[in-house]
């Protein structure tokens, strides 16, 4: 069904690389056949006339400021560039970053997509046996980190052969090579690798329900394949001149990095960036004290910026368009935002591996409270049975895009049979179940899996449990999900000890500790309950679809009497 107006299609054909035609009446996002993250951004507005504009701000903790115009941010990737080149860095390498919100990775990422190089994102929430994983898995050659995330990781981390470079930020440790000694200028000029739009570019890791996390490879086209959404999801703002963006959301994954930072530098607008961890008070302070405009946040940051005395919002914000994605966005909090904040707030939805299929753009059409939107142009999203068929409207099936979406990812990882497997004939299947009505809107009915969704991070059941085994004290662990209403779900583990273990609450703090310290902090079980024994499938394995189920229905009954 068709969304838009004709008025509406002409301008996005103006204002996006969208063109509709007959053959695809619900659009075509046009990709070119070069791309490159590094000139398709900061490349752009690096030259005369743009190159003084302002482009990253970093407030550090004490308050002070660095700041990096486009020309600087392009002459320093590129000393990068030439120093990884001569120390053997070259197309096709992976190169693992884990600096955060600071310039650091942005300079880093600007310099490997220069050179061809496939960036491997590195969260700082990730703890020692995760980015181990991600080292190991992605065989990366060269791993940029800071020195005191790096000083508190080096003695707990196996090193994997692949590594054979690791670069510290602010190291005086002659063991390893300082950020500093890179972004210093070699003779010669630097050429930089032209890339096409189907090159390899990032590889990002994310939760199953089976499994530790898998790598998912992005090409350099992706920007281009996401450039109509993010121009309605910010309300089609984005060619005015007076944009000013920042995100609380990790640069390590999709909604910082591809929603955000490089979509702002795409269009030459100014980023703010700061390590400063997140509080719903400091954030509107924070958008106060640098004009902030336009931001992406998770819905539970969203939250915890609802939770304020209304009578607390600071005068001076300037804030004009909020969007949001990861989890579904409560329709109160979608109230409280616009009444007083008097911001407009749209909301989309996908996934690392095929994104942006649904959402709202108020700037065209309304959107519904407590709906994902409507289709978004460009996609031939549909709601589709078990055989793969669209569903009547208002009946629940599983959201699908069409395996030839221009979002689609490369692929996982060296692991081919598990990208196959998405596909179902003409069809990617997410794993999300909704509904849609008369008038076009998506209504999120859930997940299909064994997946757990809280505050917007994706959560496999498998990587919490192998973590809980690797403790001495733990014989079997089975993890599911409970609702919550503040962040959608939180992440519960069954656990059975080994025998003579006592079961105590200084226990399951310890094993809570342990998963954060060896995993990641987000992931970490909220509630460990300690059991005797384990439903069993007929193969002879914990039957975790019985738990969430029976879980599920004790919280209802607890909730809802």
């Amino acid at each position: 069904m068709s969304i838009l107006s004709e008025e509406h299609r002409l301008i996005l054909t103006q204002t996006t690389n969208l063109a509709f035609d007959q053959h695809r009446p619900e659009g075509c996002i046009l990709i070119p056949h070069y791309a490159n993250l590094s000139a398709d951004t900061v490349g752009r507005f690096a030259r005369p006339g743009t190159e003084e504009k302002e482009a990253l701000r970093y407030e550090r903790n004490d308050g002070s400021v660095r700041r990096y115009t486009f020309a600087d941010l392009e002459t320093q990737s590129n000393r990068i560039a030439a120093q990884l080149r001569h120390h053997g860095v070259k197309k096709g390498d992976r190169v693992a970053i884990h600096t955060g919100f600071r310039p650091e990775t942005a300079l880093g990422h600007l310099a490997c997509h220069k050179l061809g190089a496939i960036v491997v994102t590195l969260s700082h929430l990730y703890g020692p046996r995760m980015i181990e994983h991600v080292l190991t898995d992605s065989g990366a050659s060269v791993l940029i980190t800071e020195d005191n995330v790096w000083r508190g990781l080096r003695g707990q981390l196996t090193v994997p052969d692949s590594l054979r470079m690791t670069v510290v930020s602010g190291s005086v440790d002659r063991e390893v090579m300082s950020f500093e000694s890179l972004n210093q200028p070699l003779p010669g000029n630097f050429e930089p690798e032209r890339t096409l739009a189907d090159d390899p570019a990032l590889l990002m890791y994310t939760s199953g329900s089976t499994g530790m996390p898998k790598g998912m490879l992005h090409a350099h086209r992706i920007l281009h394949a996401y450039s109509p959404t993010i121009s309605m999801f910010y309300n089609l703002e984005l060619e005015t001149r007076d944009c000013v963006c920042w995100t609380p959301a990790d640069w390590a994954w999709v909604g910082g990095l591809l929603d955000l930072l490089l979509p702002a530098w795409k269009h030459g607008h100014t980023v703010i960036s700061s390590a400063h961890r997140f509080d719903g008070r400091w954030a509107l302070e924070f958008m106060v004290r640098h004009g902030v405009t336009h931001t992406f946040m998770p819905p539970t940051a969203l939250k915890r910026i609802a939770e304020l005395d209304p009578e607390s919002v600071p005068e001076g914000l300037v804030l004009r368009v909020i969007c949001t994605g990861g989890e579904p966005l409560p329709g109160e909090t979608l109230k409280w935002l616009e009444k007083h904040l008097g911001v407009v707030c749209n909301e989309f939805y996908g996934l690392t591996e095929v994104n942006h299929l649904v959402g709202n753009c108020q700037a065209l059409y309304t959107a519904r409270e407590g709906s994902m939107g409507r289709a978004y142009p460009g996609h031939s999203t549909s709601i589709i049975d078990a055989q793969g068929q669209p569903v009547p409207v208002g009946e629940v099936g599983e959201i699908a895009a069409r395996e030839d979406d221009p979002t689609r990812f490369l692929g996982y990882w060296r692991q081919s049979e598990k990208t196959q497997a998405l596909v179902d004939g003409i069809w990617m299947r997410t794993g999300d179940l909704a509904r849609q009505d008369e008038d076009g809107y998506f209504w999120y009915q859930g997940r299909s899996d064994d997946l757990i969704l809280t505050a917007g991070h994706r959560v496999g059941p498998a990587e919490v449990e192998d973590t809980l085994l690797s403790h001495h004290s733990v014989a079997e662990a089975a993890v599911i999900p409970r609702p919550d209403p503040e962040r959608g779900q939180i992440v519960v583990a069954l656990v059975r000890l080994r025998e003579g273990v006592e079961a105590s609450e200084a226990l399951k703090k310890q094993l809570q500790h342990w998963v954060k310290k060896e995993l990641a902090a987000y992931k970490y079980p909220r509630d460990v309950r300690f059991v005797a024994e384990f439903p069993l499938t007929s193969s002879g394995k914990i039957s975790r679809k019985q738990l969430a189920a029976e879980e599920k229905a004790a919280y209802e009954r607890s909730f809802y009497g």
